[in-house]
């Protein structure tokens, strides 16, 4: 009967500790949402290593649970095929990490920062332009834009700041460039709109 006890505490633990997975990762996705807490995001928002933590959890809770040999084999052998044909196809359009290029405060504000990522996707340069807002654990993230530079039209060629409260973005290339300027909220750093090219 001790024994019996013991095994569902421990799944139960188990089971638990892959709903708080779900949820942790679920929290950082939302707060990866432009103008959402930059800290909740980076700590919380990483889908492969928390479903793959929450499957390990929940394929221990199954194997703890049922005594059979046989039965936790097969049950070790799925979580493994399913975790592998779920991770390689993220890992490989994931590609390479972004690279931070650029942060800049805004002119007579300390609290606003230009940030300017970049990564190559297969061939394809790829931009996101955000602002930071606030600091510390009150740090918000906006998206000012999005720039896939397949097209070389679309392709980032600079971003500055055009006053404490303006972003100018130029796009293009070759003698075709485009001069865009996003708006930002003075007392939250929202921008008025959010571009995105290719």
């Amino acid at each position: 009967m001790a024994e019996t006890t013991i095994r569902r505490r421990r799944v139960s633990a188990l089971a638990v500790a892959a709903g708080v997975l779900v949820v942790a990762e679920l929290v950082g996705s939302w707060s990866s949402r432009s103008g959402g807490s930059l800290v909740v995001a980076q700590v919380l928002h990483h889908p492969v290593l928390f479903g793959s933590l929450a499957l390990a959890a929940l394929a221990a809770a199954v194997t703890v649970g049922v005594p059979t040999l046989l039965f936790r084999s097969l049950v070790l052998v799925t979580a493994a095929l399913i975790g592998i044909v779920a991770a390689v196809p993220v890992l490989l359009l994931a590609g390479t990490g972004r690279e931070l290029t650029m942060t800049e405060a805004a002119p007579s504000r300390s609290d606003r920062h230009l940030v300017v990522e970049e990564r190559a996707a297969v061939i394809d340069p790829l931009w996101w332009v955000r602002v930071d807002e606030g600091f510390g654990l009150t740090k918000r993230r906006w998206q000012v834009g999005y720039f896939n530079g397949d097209a070389s039209t679309d392709g980032l060629v600079e971003v500055s700041w055009a006053g404490p409260d303006r972003v100018l973005l130029v796009t293009g290339g070759e003698g075709d460039t485009q001069v865009q300027l996003v708006a930002l909220a003075s007392e939250s750093g929202e921008p008025s709109r959010t571009l995105s090219r290719g």
